[in-house]
């Protein structure tokens, strides 16, 4: 029932008009469910096409879904940054191994490079409207590396990080109301993402080798018109695609060649597992690279590459928007590369050494932990909210699972970013007081 609250409007535009404020102040809640077309259309004197129209226009922009039968209700999970909110407040004295951040001390200083920039920009015209949007040294840097590591050659754009990329690749092919495939567990601001551009998620499942070949298929079976993919370095769980599990996620993709595929590898520059690339299989697709993890986050920088309808498309819409990233951005990156500010294999080796003695340490107490790459461990537990909260109160916090999940089973992430050595045996014993040893993988 809508309770106290009555929509209103005569036309199409109104009728959704009057939902949209009153989701936005709370007067209709998440899950609630909306009238029958024909009930509201009889209640407000309008034709029953009328407020059909107004639905499809609700659906279109995230506001509501509709399940068949069941009929249309208000979205139960918004299409705004609510996963954000499911988070740990860390009091003080709490260690914080919830933030996902990289380790301050393996962050390059940027002095130096802006430094040695600010002297270089005296030499240079200033950039002006109309100019390259790209650093031709960063192309130059970039495409070595992304030939190095088998990605096809194809047009190159830069973009603000790399959700910024995977949104305009998605906003290039897809109409609102498409399903897409993302990993399940996966990156909670891509679970947020899809379904603020009016898009549907589909979940596929991930185990410590990448998204499953068997889910994925089911996926685009079902109507999927797109998949996100993580290369290494999975957030939460640390996955990596392996050479196998590429092959066979290759083969699945040829059997659906009009899938738009974006491939994220923002582990580059901090893992010491080969890239297994999987773009270039359909007819759509985009290699996504951000200086985040490696740089810091503050470099709001990714590069990309993808066939050449996608990156016209997306440089026709930043075009109209931002213009460019920053060149000044750019030729800071260039000058940290060039540089060698840092040191990749050092990084990739400390990450995995902290990962590896939590997992080992884990593993002496019964636990199941999972973290093949990057600077996250995964742990499955029955009771998530229970072990996020019991973790707490011995002065630890983690991430619950809820943030990264759309049907796999319950987890915490662990970041191990800045975990020292004596840290990690007290850790793991708070973890197994905390849960019971989980069965099973990480595989939905």
């Amino acid at each position: 029932m809508l309770g106290e609250y009555r929509i209103e409007g005569r036309g199409a535009a109104e009728i959704a008009a009057s939902v949209e404020r009153a989701v936005g102040t709370g007067e209709l809640e998440p899950g609630q469910l909306l009238p029958p077309m024909r009930e509201l259309a009889g209640r407000l004197g309008v034709n029953p096409n009328t407020v059909a129209a107004a639905y499809r226009t609700l659906r279109e922009r995230g506001v509501i879904e509709t399940a068949g039968r069941r009929g249309s209700r208000i979205r139960s999970k918004p299409a705004t940054t609510g996963r954000d909110r499911i988070r740990v407040d860390v009091p003080p004295g709490v260690r914080d191994l919830s933030s996902g951040n990289p380790d301050p001390a393996l962050l390059p200083a940027l002095a130096p490079a802006l430094t040695a920039l600010a002297a270089d920009e005296g030499e240079r015209d200033p950039v002006l409207y109309g100019a390259d949007p790209v650093e031709q040294e960063l192309e130059r840097i970039s495409r070595a590396e992304l030939t190095a590591d088998g990605v096809p050659d194809g047009p190159f754009t830069v973009t603000s990080g790399s959700l910024d990329a995977v949104e305009r690749v998605l906003l290039a092919h897809l109409k609102p109301g498409d399903p897409v495939a993302v990993e399940d567990p996966g990156w909670g601001r891509t679970l947020d993402l899809v379904p603020a551009l009016g898009l549907r998620t589909v979940p596929v499942a991930v185990d410590d080798d990448g998204p499953s070949a068997d889910s994925l298929r089911r996926a685009l079976e079902s109507g999927a018109r797109a998949l996100i993919v993580t290369a290494r370095a999975h957030n939460p769980t640390g996955a990596a695609v392996s050479a196998a599990r590429a092959r066979a996620l290759r083969a699945v993709l040829r059997d659906h060649p009009h899938t738009v595929l974006i491939e994220d590898d923002h582990g580059h520059g901090i893992v010491d597992l080969p890239l297994h690339p999987l773009v270039g299989t359909t007819r759509h697709w985009a290699f996504v690279r951000s200086a985040a993890k490696a740089y810091g986050p503050d470099l709001r920088l990714a590069v990309m590459t993808g066939d050449e309808l996608t990156i016209d498309r997306v440089r026709g819409r930043q075009r109209l928007g931002p213009g460019w990233v920053s060149r000044l951005l750019q030729r800071t990156v260039v000058r940290m590369r060039t540089d060698g500010a840092v040191h990749g294999p050092q990084v990739a080796a400390a990450y995995r050494a902290r990962r590896e003695l939590l997992i080992d340490a884990l593993a002496d107490h019964g636990i199941e932990a999972h973290g093949r790459s990057g600077m996250n461990v995964w742990v499955p537990v029955p009771d998530e909210t229970g072990a996020v909260s019991r973790l707490l109160r011995e002065g630890w916090a983690v991430s619950p699972g809820a943030r990264y999940r759309l049907a796999s089973p319950s987890g915490i992430r662990i970041t191990v970013s800045t975990l020292t050595p004596e840290e990690t045996g007290p850790l793991a014993a708070a973890v197994a007081a905390a849960v019971a040893p989980a069965k099973g993988g990480i595989q939905a």
